[in-house]
């Protein structure tokens, strides 16, 4: 969230960021914390003032010791003050409330390269790589083609847990794996520790990564317990820092998360949305970065190069797209999605984001580092997919299937597959 202090210095900048969002409840909510904290401001002056008259008053009351009458009026105009500053710092702490309420509602103050724009179709594409395969024979849907090696059960699996939910067996389940050990060693080499967070979390550490108001529907509440299954690893690997203050020396800290992932993923979906596209369930690695602010946006730049690094080794077309304002969502100052491309759709579709939060998460959780002369700020966090294991599937049965039905491999797996460079149509 943003400190109440930065909105106070910068008004105009923050009223002027907020309208580049093109959501006019977000202007409503900054004009309603403006006259807010202008209240409470002036409460806070009003008790102070209040209580440096009950203490005027219990002087006078000790100086007149001897005349009942006057003392019993000054005992009484003391408990009349003292009513009061009750009711003052009633109001005081009824605003303080509302203001942090207000404060976890309102986006983060966006990089001014982040692209104008309604939605995303107007994110703005920056790279594009690959060669896009021309194939003699008409594409399957990936379900399709996961059915026809064997290597899922759908109506099984709805039998037992319900629509949106999958189960991977034989070669392709080891493909899933495949790919997660494909993720780890490359984020290993380049300084990332593994690290399999809890899959549960509770409601506070929740509204330190996100916005619940907007992001509960995508959470499973566990029935009568504080804790929400993990839609990410992202916010458990940030959240365990809550209320901490790290040494500067200790930053950056680069974590792998290594987690199933659970979403609602509420809405009706077309039939590319099906099989392993929007599921309730799917594994994932997650490169998470904490640090300090003047190196996050370098972080972004390096986390992006992880994950195209991954997307070349697999060698699936994608393009980078600058998500624009009316995309980004409230957390992220800056966000990247990397797309696919389906051979089917003839198309691109979302795979991967990598998102810069800068001192937004921090605030919420109340994480800070400390400088080399003592003094303390938040730090910058950062996420990025690593690689989300069912989307990826989807991506590798599209653009790797063959004629006869089944898919090839890519060679760069083939380590992690036993040898295996192909799973025939069974």
């Amino acid at each position: 969230m943003l400190s109440i202090h930065f909105i106070r210095e910068n008004k105009e900048q923050v009223r002027e960021n907020l309208s580049r969002r093109q959501h006019a409840p977000y202007l409503q909510l900054f004009d309603q914390l403006i006259q807010d904290d202008l209240e409470y401001r002036k409460l806070l002056q009003d008790a102070e003032g209040l209580r440096a008259k009950r203490n005027q008053l219990t002087q006078q009351v000790a100086k007149v010791k001897d005349n009942p009458i006057e003392k019993q009026q000054l005992v009484q105009e003391s408990k009349g003050v003292g009513a009061q500053i009750v009711q003052t710092e009633k109001r005081q702490n009824e605003l303080k409330e509302k203001i942090r309420s207000t404060l976890m509602r309102l986006p983060n103050i966006l990089e001014e390269d982040v692209p104008f724009g309604k939605d995303d179709a107007e994110n703005v594409e920056v790279k594009k790589w690959g060669e896009i395969k021309k194939l003699d024979f008409k594409p399957l849907h990936h379900g399709q083609i996961a059915r026809n090696i064997d290597g899922v059960e759908f109506e099984r699996t709805v039998k037992i847990s319900g629509t949106g939910f999958f189960a991977l067996k034989g070669s392709l389940a080891l493909l899933d794996m495949a790919l997660t050990r494909y993720a780890l060693d490359m984020l290993m080499q380049d300084g990332f520790v593994p690290m399999q967070p809890p899959y549960m979390m509770n409601r506070k550490a929740y509204e330190g990564v996100t916005d619940l108001a907007e992001f509960d529907n995508q959470l499973y509440k566990i029935e009568n317990e504080n804790l929400y299954l993990i839609a990410t690893s992202e916010h458990p690997l940030t959240a365990q820092f809550m209320d901490e203050t790290l040494p500067g020396s200790k930053l950056p800290i680069q974590l792998a998360g290594i987690s199933p992932c659970f979403r609602k993923e509420v809405g009706k979906h077309g039939l590319d949305e099906r099989g392993f596209f929007r599921v309730h369930q799917f594994n994932k690695v997650e490169q998470v970065v904490i640090c300090q602010p003047n190196e996050s946006k370098t972080w972004h730049e390096r986390m992006l190069q992880n994950t195209e690094k991954m997307m070349q080794g697999l060698e699936i077309p994608y393009r980078v797209v600058n998500v624009c304002t009316g995309d980004i969502g409230i957390v992220a100052a800056k966000k990247y999605d990397i797309e696919g491309y389906s051979p089917r759709e003839k198309k691109y579709f979302e795979l991967m984001s990598l998102s810069n939060c800068t001192a937004y998460q921090a605030t919420r959780l109340n994480i800070k580092f400390t400088n080399a002369d003592g003094s303390k700020e938040y730090v910058h966090t950062l996420n990025a997919t690593g690689i989300s294991n069912a989307r990826m599937l989807r991506a590798i049965l599209e653009n790797n299937q063959t004629k006869e039905g089944g898919i090839l491999i890519p060679k760069i797996l083939h380590p992690y597959m036993y040898g295996m460079t192909e799973i025939p149509k069974t």
